[in-house]
């Protein structure tokens, strides 16, 4: 055993066991951790958020810096930059990263069956069904984004080739104001904005993710976090901690809609439409048919033509993180 390895197995021994019971790790463990500083990438800032409401930011053995991105593509490029340590993106802009250059690893995985993704249109929108969108104008809101994988899915759905629907990649914030003036006919986005599209401009779901996407949101760890152990113990710690996460939005939905609603400023009746996404959500191991499955975004990717070359996506899986 190299010292880097023992020194690792000293820190982790402490706390697996209270990370196989799902929870935290404990009190005792809080004394190793106390000189370790994870930065953490957040989009949009919910992941904190949420943690804060269930109660899961207390007694943390280590210091967080959070750091808020807008986008996945914001949150991966300060993963790039070696900036913060770990963030959640959905797979397919992960994907996107790593073929970009990004020296990163998967360290935990959580899906929801492709919900919480949806592409748009207005309200009185005569677009019907997705074969309608032949001709139209469709922000799948970032290039690479979860959006973007969503409408290249959908395209193909409705047999709608290349050329045949003009993309126009635009920042979230950008996509919206496009939306509202109808600048666009369609849009797809994800989360916050989707809620609020919803919510405030009385959108249409034409779609969403399920049977399309993956649904696989994936905590990403650069490797220079992962060649320090006391970040690596904290990383298996915080996995751990978003876990309970999701376990508390399933087993408490009052109290997640009215801390989503807050943190979305919509009303609680549309929250509570989308509570099912949220609630889906379980981690899931890393493990072969984890890895076919970035393989398969990056063949999906490669055949719109966003990425080419070769990638082994198993290089790109750190597996040594428990998991419940």
């Amino acid at each position: 055993m190299t010292i880097l390895s023992r020194r690792l197995f000293n820190v982790l021994a402490g706390g697996l066991a209270a990370l196989c019971l799902a929870t935290p790790l404990s009190a005792s463990f809080a004394e190793d951790l106390s000189d370790v500083t994870l930065r953490i990438g957040d989009q949009t800032g919910v992941v904190r958020a949420k943690l804060e409401a269930a109660g899961l930011l207390e007694n943390v053995p280590y210091t967080i810096e959070w750091s808020v991105y807008a986008a996945a593509v914001n949150l991966h490029e300060a993963l790039k930059a070696d900036a913060v340590d770990i963030g959640s993106a959905a797979d397919s802009p992960t994907v996107s990263a790593i073929a970009g250059g990004s020296r990163i690893k998967v360290v935990a995985a959580f899906s929801n069956g492709g919900r919480g993704t949806a592409l748009l249109v207005p309200e009185n929108s005569p677009i019907k069904t997705i074969e309608d969108l032949k001709g139209k104008t469709i922000s799948p809101t970032t290039r690479g984004s979860v959006a973007h994988y969503l409408t290249v899915g959908v395209l193909k759905k409705a047999g709608i080739k290349e050329g045949e629907a003009k993309l126009a990649f635009l920042t979230p914030a950008d996509a919206s104001a496009a939306f509202q003036t109808g600048s666009i006919d369609a849009w797809g986005i994800w989360g916050v904005y989707l809620a609020r599209t919803v919510g405030i401009q009385k959108a249409r779901v034409l779609i969403d993710g399920e049977g399309i996407n993956t649904g696989h949101g994936v905590l990403s760890a650069t490797d220079s976090a992962l060649a320090d152990p006391g970040k690596v113990a904290a990383i298996a710690d915080f996995a751990a901690r978003i876990e309970q996460g999701y376990k508390w939005s399933a087993e408490n939905k009052d109290a997640y809609i009215d801390f989503y609603a807050a943190f979305s400023k919509q009303d609680k009746s549309i929250i509570a439409e989308t509570y099912d996404d949220e609630a889906a959500f379980k981690r899931v191991p890393l493990d072969d048919a984890f890895t076919a499955s970035l393989q398969n975004v990056f063949a999906t990717w490669k055949e719109a033509g966003v990425l080419s070359g070769n990638l082994d996506l198993s290089k790109y899986v750190y597996r040594d993180l428990p998991t419940n």
